[in-house]
């Protein structure tokens, strides 16, 4: 650890600075000195040995001592551990884009980056994947799930110790559920913090356990929870149900819920967004000769006109009978698609009244008129055969 530079001088201040000058010059400096940005030769010592100014200034008990009795202030009270140990690098890493964890792996994650409690830990969230049909997702649903999660122990509150007593603080840690240490190496005297093992990083200790949740705090539970599925749902829509998550500690919030909608297949319909589309067989006769059919929706079936002529896939629109708009009013619409079905096992009296009716197709009536053909005697006689194509069908 180098001591022989004044620390103001190597932060290029004066002693008057105030804290934010301090932590704005080490900001500057370590965005240009860090190892990860920086690969000239020296960068590595220059960074150690502003870090280890900032440790001391922008601490104000160490940099009053040091402010007193310069370096023998600081080296005759503090071990390179304590030096470190109450910086707060963690926000000006955190504003530098993430290189706290360099920091962490460069100096073994040092008393600088300890992480000191602050406060309970909020609960996990939670995910349920649900289910639904598309006719629920059409409608709305209510729907109740089982939700395994962890939480407070009722026995003891989430303490985990047995009612009556108390978790006592761990003496070798101090609170804080690390221990660091100073190691010797050959590329100088690292900083490593490693999670204590008395208390297993809790910073606590429980002496007498609770007999329910065996010292843990928390027990597994099965819970029923109610989960209102919005009109218009579709796969992949999240919904949150706050506070339904797993417990936090004692004192802090429980995680929120989170439940990802998966719309199941249908036989029938098939979902574009807000449009559903639906394919319907229609006979030979029905679409040469028009004809009305019942169609079925989501709302019920509705009766549908099919026009003469009609090809088959074609398209028709029932304005109004697809899903309902789930972040607006209003429903999208119902494409219904024509299948027509070609006659098949004809006998032959059937075909020949179909070479017939080709040969008197009023679809040629454009070369009839160009030989002199009576186009309305054609079209009467046309309609005189499909006639009878329809009955022998």
């Amino acid at each position: 650890m180098t001591t022989a530079r004044d620390y103001y001088e190597i932060l290029g201040l004066s002693k008057d600075a105030s804290a934010e000058d301090i932590k704005k010059a080490y900001r500057k400096l370590a965005m240009k000195y860090h190892p990860d940005r920086n690969k000239e030769a020296d960068s590595e010592d220059k960074f150690k040995e502003i870090s280890e100014a900032y440790a001391v200034l922008s601490d104000p008990e160490k940099r009053k001592k040091y402010d007193q009795f310069g370096h023998a202030g600081i080296n005759g009270q503090y071990t390179e551990e304590d030096i470190f140990r109450n910086a707060d690098f963690g926000d000006i890493f955190g504003e530098m884009g993430g290189l706290g964890d360099i920091f962490d792996m460069f100096f073994g994650g040092g008393g600088a980056r300890s992480r000191r409690r602050r406060g309970p830990t909020p609960g996990s969230d939670l995910r349920y994947d649900l289910s639904i049909t598309l006719e629920e997702a059409a409608t709305g649903t209510e729907k109740k799930i089982n939700v395994p999660r962890m939480e407070n122990c009722e026995t003891c509150g989430g303490s985990g110790a047995k009612p009556g007593t108390d978790p006592k603080t761990c003496s070798t840690c101090q609170g804080r559920g690390q221990v660091t240490r100073a190691q010797n190496t050959p590329f100088g005297r690292f900083m490593t913090t490693t999670p204590c093992r008395d208390c297993r990083g809790e910073g606590r200790i429980i002496d007498t356990p609770c007999a329910e949740c065996r010292g843990n705090g928390k027990v597994k539970k099965v819970r029923k929870i109610s989960v209102k599925v919005p009109k218009g749902a579709d796969t992949g829509v999240r919904l949150m149900v706050r506070g339904e998550g797993e417990a936090g500690e004692p004192g802090a919030p429980p995680g929120d819920l989170y439940v990802f909608i998966n719309v199941e297949p249908h036989d029938k319909f098939e979902r574009f967004g807000d449009d559903i589309v639906y394919e319907v067989p229609i006979s030979f006769t029905q679409a040469a000769l028009g004809d009305s059919i019942m169609v079925p929706t989501l709302h019920g079936k509705v009766k549908m006109n099919i026009p003469e002529g009609t090809q088959t896939h074609s398209l028709f629109r029932l304005k109004g009978k697809g899903m309902p708009r789930l972040q607006g009013r209003g429903e999208g619409d119902q494409h219904v698609r024509v299948i027509v079905r070609t006659p098949t096992n004809l006998t032959k009296s059937q075909k020949e009244l179909l070479k017939k009716l080709e040969e008197e197709d009023p679809q040629t009536e454009t070369q009839n008129e160009k030989t002199g053909v009576n186009t309305e005697s054609s079209h009467k006689g046309s309609r005189n055969i499909f006639d009878k194509v329809k009955d022998a069908l």
